[in-house]
């Protein structure tokens, strides 16, 4: 599956949809945070207007999210 160039507001937005929230904000970059059972996931998400297709892999695996749930996501 092809992922989409998506803006950091819509990544941001789609990580919200699996329970991360922003935890805080440094210059271009913007932290997310998600606990779940004993595990806490950090994300970090360049302020962007189109972030690159290996930044959103990178992403995706700081969240251990498949592609699939995240095209899902995207969706909804």
């Amino acid at each position: 599956m092809k992922l989409p160039v998506l803006s950091a507001k819509d990544i941001i937005k789609t990580l919200k949809k699996d329970e991360f929230k922003v935890l805080r904000q440094k210059g271009s970059h913007i932290s997310l945070c998600k606990k779940s059972n004993d595990k806490t996931y950090l994300v970090v998400v360049p302020d962007k207007k189109e972030v690159k297709k290996g930044t959103l892999l990178s992403i995706l695996k700081q969240a251990e999210m498949s592609r699939e749930k995240f095209l899902e996501l995207v969706k909804k």
